[in-house]
């Protein structure tokens, strides 16, 4: 689909109330048509569906969005409703959202602003349905992006005697504003694993794709030095394993002898921020479903 013709449809859809199904259970005859019907019984008209069948592990995944203007059972009662009829029936694991409902996402930098400016810049646009109570850092450099956009810093220097402080009253104000997941937009700290086990598969984290093999500060150079020619960038869900975590998004780009180091990183962080852009976009419309360490990614 066009990108103008994504925008109109997205637009279209955000003057709509809809309801959104993630879905995983074992693959069985029937599951689809269940859904769908009891859907389609209450009045329900389905503006949206995906799925997926992974016969190796016999898991059937989907993701079902529909209209609630008359949809006969009220909002508050659907989860309900739908775990007593079909999710204890078909061993379901499911979630359910509302569109109107816009989750609130913290922006975690440090020094680094390709990333922080091409997530505002789309925020701006109106093309991410989310809030942004505040921004994170434990630098003071980008401070002026934050005023720019009109958007709280907030400061949390940190040492290595004083991190676990730091990071406490970091989740302290996580908590008081309600925030729903974090976008580590080239935040160069390791989170510790009580705020990975507070925030499961809601941190999502940009890299360059060399990892592991051209690892620490100077990635680009290094593999200027090896002579690659595609380099590349993953968005990924963190866990407590570095860099492990359920890949969300990835892209590449082609890169030949006549490129040099800064022609190698001017291409590296491009696709930083335009991957981290599209994996934060489809975790906001709740197109990401995660299972054992892996992503079904709907369209």
């Amino acid at each position: 689909m066009p990108n103008f013709a994504v925008k109109y449809f997205k637009k279209e859809m955000e003057n709509k109330q809809t309801a959104i199904l993630l879905v995983h259970c074992p693959d069985k005859q029937g599951i689809l048509a269940a859904v769908t019907d009891f859907i389609n019984v209450n009045k329900g008209n389905i503006v949206y569906l995906d799925q997926h069948v992974d016969y190796v592990q016999n898991t059937f995944f989907t993701r079902i969005e529909f209209d609630l203007a008359n949809f006969i059972i009220p909002r508050d009662k659907i989860e309900e409703y739908f775990h007593t009829l079909f999710a204890s029936k078909y061993e379901m694991d499911f979630k359910l959202y509302f569109s109107d409902v816009k989750p609130k996402m913290a922006i975690f930098v440090s020094k680094m602003s390709h990333c922080l400016f091409d997530i505002l810049s789309r925020y701006y646009n109106g093309d991410l349905n989310v809030e942004i109570p505040f921004i994170i850092s434990n630098h003071p450099d980008l401070a002026w992006i934050g005023e720019k956009f009109g958007i709280p810093y907030h400061v949390f220097p940190i040492t290595k005697e004083n991190k676990a402080e730091q990071e406490a009253k970091e989740m302290q104000l996580l908590k008081d504003s309600n925030v729903d997941f974090i976008v580590l937009a080239r935040y160069m700290q390791i989170i510790s694993e009580e705020m990975i086990q507070e925030y499961p598969n809601k941190i999502i984290n940009i890299h360059h794709s060399f990892l592991p093999a051209f690892v620490g500060a100077k990635p680009y150079h290094a593999a200027y030095e090896r002579g690659v020619k595609i380099i590349g960038a993953t968005s990924h869900y963190v866990t407590s394993e570095l860099d492990a975590g359920p890949i969300i998004e990835q892209d590449v780009a082609r890169v030949t002898h006549k490129d040099t180091v800064q022609s190698f990183i001017h291409k590296g962080q491009d696709l930083e921020k335009i991957v981290l852009s599209r994996a934060v976009e489809k975790h906001i419309d709740r197109k990401v479903l995660v299972y054992k360490n892996r992503t079904v990614v709907f369209s």
